[in-house]
């Protein structure tokens, strides 16, 4: 049994939690095989997901938007929308999930993105620090927590996740959220104060929005993927305009 407490302590403190072993093989198994059958299209595509292909240079700035799905590959970035496949969206409302979130946030709870993140082998792109909040996200307040789950093993070589210690408690470094200004990083020595968390295949880590984190490239043989979910409020609105404001699936009903 983990200690949800010690976990939310964490959270609070340094804005990031790492809990080993939450899942077993047998789950993580039956996720990547799902994770290869939507990348390599053997699954039906009305189900609507989101694609975005990796760089081929490991160069943020090299990053594509809006193509889309583009054919059968092991080298898809980002897979959105996976609430809408029904063995990811049983982790998204996995009771173990369930008792962090309600730590955390009162009252109903909704999700605004379940993502799969992926690094192919000997692939990859560098993800600079970054926070994922702000006004880019088009939310009238700021998500308060992602749980990051690793189906693979992501050791440093593989471009593990690394996070800036109690970085959540200054707030946003711009209004807008998203990437932190290279001479912000600078400022704060972000370089030298930064946590490595390497993981093993079925860790979990609890992630506060505001906290900095980023990764680097794969230099490993094998695929480094982890399975993203955001939750929030569900009194949360989608302030855009140019489009229809969205709406989010709530979790845990």
């Amino acid at each position: 049994m983990k200690d949800v407490g010690t976990i939310i302590d964490a959270y609070r403190r340094d804005g990031f939690a790492h809990v080993p072993n939450v899942f077993d093989e047998p789950i993580l198994r039956t996720l990547r095989a799902r994770a290869e059958d939507i990348m390599h299209g053997r699954l039906p595509q009305e189900q609507g997901l989101f694609f975005q292909l990796d760089t081929t240079s490991g160069n943020y700035e090299d990053l594509e938007f809006g193509n889309g799905w583009q054919g059968p590959s092991d080298n898809y970035r980002k897979i959105e929308k996976l609430e809408r496949d029904p063995m990811f969206r049983a982790i998204i409302e996995h009771p173990f999930f369930e008792s962090i979130v309600r730590s955390v946030i009162d009252g109903g709870v909704s999700m605004y993105r379940a993502i799969l993140m992926t690094k192919a082998a000997r692939g990859g792109t560098v993800l600079p620090w970054h926070q994922d909040a702000g006004k880019f996200w088009g939310l009238d307040r700021d998500p308060p927590i992602q749980i990051w789950t690793a189906l693979d093993d992501a050791p440093v070589e593989a471009g593990c996740l690394e996070v800036l210690p109690g970085s959540h408690a200054r707030g946003l470094v711009t209004p807008l959220g998203g990437l932190v200004p290279e001479a912000r990083a600078r400022e704060e020595d972000a370089e030298r104060k930064r946590v490595q968390v390497p993981a093993r295949a079925g860790d979990v880590v609890v992630l506060h929005n505001l906290a900095w984190h980023r990764s680097g490239t794969n230099r490993t043989d094998h695929p480094r993927r982890a399975f993203s979910v955001c939750y929030m409020s569900d009194a949360t609105k989608c302030t855009r305009k140019k489009r229809a404001p969205r709406t989010f699936v709530k979790v845990f009903d």
